[in-house]
Formats: C-alpha cells, structure tokens, sequence
C-alpha cells in the first residue's frame, strides 16, 4: 500500500483541510497504514503536483486552511492501483529474530519487550471491539460500511492473533529447560 493511494482514499470518503485529513487518517486508516502529519502534508503538495487532487481556500475559518478533494484523475489512478495484483509480503518482525537469538544466548530482557507489546495489542483490541459495536452494530448497513467492517474485523483479528501468541510465548518463556 501507499502512502498516496491512501490519502486519496481518505479523501473521497470526505474532503477536507491536511490538518482534518491527519487528525482522521490517525483514527481509521492509520491503525493499519501509519505516517506521520508531515508526510501527510507533503504527501498531499505531491498530490495536487500531479493532478489527483485539488484545494481550495476553505469558505470559513481562520488562517490559510484549504480543502482538499479528489479529481477525477486521481479517482482514476486509486481505480487503476485498487486493481494491481500484491503478493503477501513475507514477515520481517525483528522480534522474531531477538527470540530466535534468546533461545541460543539464553534468557534476556526479550520477556519485558513481549510484556509490553501484549498490553498495547489488547489496548488496540478493546478500541477496534469498541468501533465494531459503535459504528457496525446495525444489521442493515450499506456495501460499503460492510467493506469498511471487513477491514476492521481483519484488524480485531490481527490483534487477536498477536494477544494469543504473546501470551503463548510469555507462557514458555517463564518455563525453565526440561
């Protein structure tokens, strides 16, 4: 995924300001997709640059805010990538590799890092729980609150995974040599 392709999406779900843009890409498509406010902003100069998307003076509020929305030709380009064929990428996790090392060098500070990111994927976990039951709790909803609850349950699915396995791993850690 790009960083581009993503804006662009945000944006056709709803145009806005590149201060309005990163305070939403933070709470929906930065769960999976991070990138920081200024990569964002400049993102968005690249954007407009190549005719995908344009601004304009926003029609109330102070200082030299702008909206942003999607052109037809970046519809066209989101169109165009949304159909490209990805492989999976394989997993590069650096923690895998520390506990690969740890099972040969022995115990080390690895059981405190796996702690720690236990806590943070069941955080994660009871927010997405939380965002299922506020927004997709109705039955009738349309095909793309549907898609956009796909997406979400892959990621309630991704921290349940990873809550599983911590624990996993906590468990054998704590156990000595038998």
């Amino acid at each position: 995924m790009s960083l581009p392709h993503a804006l662009i999406t945000s944006l056709l779900e709803q145009p806005c300001s590149g201060l309005e843009l990163a305070q939403r890409f933070d709470r929906s498509i930065g769960f999976f997709w991070h990138a920081t406010h200024q990569q964002i902003y400049r993102e968005l100069g690249r954007l407009e640059e190549a005719g995908w998307v344009a601004s304009l003076p926003a029609e109330s509020g102070r200082g030299r805010k702008k909206v942003y929305r999607v052109l037809p030709a970046g519809r066209k380009e989101l169109k165009r990538w949304t159909a490209e064929a990805q492989d999976p990428r394989p997993l590069r996790d650096e923690l895998m590799l520390r506990l690969r090392a740890e099972a040969l060098i022995g115990p080390t500070a690895v059981k405190d890092d796996i702690e720690r990111r236990l806590a943070m994927h069941r955080d994660r976990l009871a927010l997405y729980r939380t965002l299922e039951s506020r927004d997709f709790a109705e039955s009738d909803i349309s095909r793309e609150k549907r898609v956009q609850h796909l997406v979400l349950s892959a990621g309630i699915m991704f921290e349940t995974f990873w809550v599983e396995w911590s624990e996993k791993a906590l468990e054998l850690l704590a156990q000595g040599d038998s």
